[in-house]
């Protein structure tokens, strides 16, 4: 500890005093959460041919369910998204094209980076003999969580959109959003949901996440205030318990394998309700965490997670099957290769979360650097690596 007394010092000293801690802080535990929340309810199971394939306990144990609504953070994650972008827009140097690009590359450089070296690591481990529903296997862990990218891009985009509606509408500028999800689900739940084609529920997507991004501008833009946030907590919790309680809305958060319907892909109207309770709650709490990460100790590792983040959402994945393909050779493995369907396995799992944990770190260790800007990456690097991120992804789609 005396060791790293010195660093966390530097850190805290290097922080400008008008950062905003409480985002930082709030943001990192978004982060958090999106590892926790793959490994704790993910599993593996093998096959005859010792080919690993996904599983999940929350098929066996329904009451895990309120786990997932503590480590589905993604409202958090959106909400000051929001406020950061509105604040960051307000400070711009630049036109708006300029500064949107600015974001959007932040955000493609580490999704180009792990798909690229996938795509490599792909054609390796076929010429190593590894199964090909082992690979596949790894390719969907590796894509699943990507596609919260290329949402958050597109949300970021209408950030002028966001500002002007925040401006004019204050926190009731998000309102349309959820009536839109709302309607979705009326349709494809309801009683002529028969009639109703299964693509309608694409159009909750955008207004979907969108949802808490908007929160988070009209945070930043100082339209919302104790009294909307408490409105946000207490409303989203009543919706919340309302819709899995009366309208029997699955209760876990994530996907559960043979469920005739999940709430996240696309976001259902259970996802917004969950995204108002844990926004206004944000928004409340906000005042005390910043005080609480003032004190360097616990200031020192959000800022590590902050720097890190994208690296964080695009590699957890792999740490975790960096430890089980090799445990697929080794035949069944508690809490790796063994059916998630007893509390032994949760048990074990449980044990291998800090495995997983110094292995993303490790590997953050190198990939990290797609993290900065491509400084001397020569165009033909760069569009080769386009190109092998392209076809790691058809091949994660199943078009190859």
């Amino acid at each position: 500890m005396s060791t790293l007394a010195p660093l966390v010092a530097r850190i805290d000293a290097s922080t400008p005093p008008h950062r905003d801690r409480a985002i930082d802080g709030l943001r990192a535990l978004a982060l958090a959460a999106v590892p926790t929340g793959h490994w704790l309810l993910g599993g593996f199971t093998l096959d005859a041919d010792g080919a690993i394939h996904n599983a999940s306990p929350l098929s066996a144990f329904g009451a895990l369910a309120p786990v997932s609504w503590v480590l589905q953070m993604l409202g958090i994650f959106f909400l000051v998204g929001g406020r950061a972008s509105a604040l960051s827009y307000r400070r711009r140097t630049a036109g708006t094209a300029a500064w949107l690009k600015g974001r959007v590359a932040r955000l493609g450089r580490p999704v180009v980076g792990v798909t690229a070296v996938w795509a490599v690591l792909i054609a390796v481990l076929t010429a190593a003999g590894v199964p090909g529903d082992t690979l596949r296997t790894a390719a969907t862990l590796v894509v699943q969580p990507l596609w919260f990218v290329g949402v958050y891009a597109a949300v970021t985009a209408l950030t002028p959109l966001c500002v002007r509606a925040a401006r004019r509408l204050g926190g009731w500028a998000a309102a349309p959003l959820l009536l839109c999800v709302a309607t979705v689900d009326l349709l494809r739940y309801g009683p002529y949901s028969d009639a109703v084609p299964s693509w309608l529920s694409v159009l909750n997507i955008l207004p979907g996440w969108l949802f808490a991004y908007q929160l988070g501008v009209s945070w930043g833009e100082k339209r919302i205030g104790r009294r909307g946030a408490l409105l946000l907590a207490v409303g989203g919790a009543a919706l919340f318990a309302v819709l899995v309680a009366v309208f029997h809305y699955p209760a876990s958060m994530v996907g559960v394998p043979g469920a005739a319907r999940t709430n996240s892909h696309p976001p259902s109207l259970l996802v917004l309700a969950l995204a108002s309770a844990q926004s206004g709650a944000a928004i409340l709490l906000a005042g005390r965490l910043a005080r609480l990460l003032a004190r360097p100790a616990l200031w020192a590792p959000v800022v590590v997670v902050n720097l890190s983040a994208m690296t964080v959402l695009c590699w957890h994945q792999t740490a975790m099957l960096a430890a089980g393909v090799p445990a697929s050779y080794a035949g069944a493995v508690p809490g790796l290769t063994t059916a998630p369907d007893t509390p032994g396995w949760v048990a074990a799992r449980m044990a291998w979360l800090p495995v997983f944990a110094v292995l993303l770190v490790v590997i953050g260790r190198y990939a990290r650097a797609f993290e900065s800007p491509w400084h001397g990456v020569s165009a033909a690097r760069r569009a080769a690596a386009g190109v092998l991120a392209l076809g790691f992804t058809a091949f994660a789609l199943g078009l190859t």
